[in-house]
């Protein structure tokens, strides 16, 4: 839930939109006319791919296309439980697969390209203390009042320029391993070098770093499953197309 850079401007249902630090990029680089404008469908379709499409053996569990993640809901623009990636991040996922599989692993992604509107929402959600439902399983130590303020809810993420990726290993053809916590526990043992996390859970959390580190992916330190491909593809831009087969190929 990293904050970073500028936030993209949201426009009606279904519309690309990019808004960037330094004037607003669509997903083929090419420079939007003004801020705010919407970003045309060949854009898109040139500067992002469907990552089952680049590997079909990288799993798949996007959490916020469903109704098990820490608001509750699947989140909004998250019309299809699919992962969307700029092309060299797809690329580079695809080159650490290939390494992981030979060790008797698979990567799993549970998030990839995230829609600014989908931000939104987790701001939202932060904001209302009404809603406790899922404290137990994401946050249990921690005040939810407490979540934008510590940076586990942030206004912005890299993941809406679309080269992040949230992302476990599996024994092939089975469960996640273990990494110490379970994917967006927001609590310091999520740290990716927490000192309370030992034994295998840590060798696996190291193991993913190397590998993924190996392909040009940087990890968040705050989070062990977060990381972020470089150099990114659209570095200034913040995207809220929906999360789609169709943003990409129409």
């Amino acid at each position: 839930m990293a904050a970073a850079g500028a936030v993209a401007a949201a426009g009606p249902a279904g519309t690309p939109r990019a808004v960037a630090a330094s004037g607003p990029v669509g997903p083929d680089g090419v420079a939007a006319s003004r801020p705010g404008a919407p970003v045309g469908a060949g854009a898109v379709a040139g500067g992002f791919v469907v990552v089952a499409e680049v590997d079909a053996s990288i799993g798949q569990e996007m959490r916020y296309a469903t109704t098990r993640n820490f608001t509750g809901a699947v989140v909004d623009g998250y019309d299809e439980p699919v992962c969307l990636l700029a092309r060299p991040a797809a690329e580079a996922l695809r080159r650490a697969q290939r390494e992981v599989l030979r060790r008797g692993y698979s990567l799993l992604v549970y998030d990839c390209y995230r829609p600014q509107r989908a931000v939104d929402r987790f701001v939202r959600w932060a904001r209302d203390g009404a809603d406790q439902r899922t404290k137990a399983e994401f946050y249990p130590e921690v005040a939810k009042e407490r979540l934008i303020p510590e940076g586990y809810i942030a206004e912005r993420s890299g993941h809406s320029r679309g080269s992040t990726v949230d992302v476990t290993l599996t024994e092939v053809g089975r469960a996640p391993l273990d990494m110490g916590t379970p994917f967006d526990f927001f609590d310091p043992l999520a740290h990716t070098d927490s000192p309370r996390v030992t034994g295998p859970a840590r060798e696996h959390r190291d193991l993913l770093r190397r590998v993924l580190g190996r392909q040009g992916f940087v990890n968040l330190p705050q989070e062990w499953w977060h990381f972020t491909y470089a150099p990114e593809a659209f570095p200034d831009a913040y995207f809220d197309f929906p999360v789609s087969v169709a943003s990409v190929h129409r």
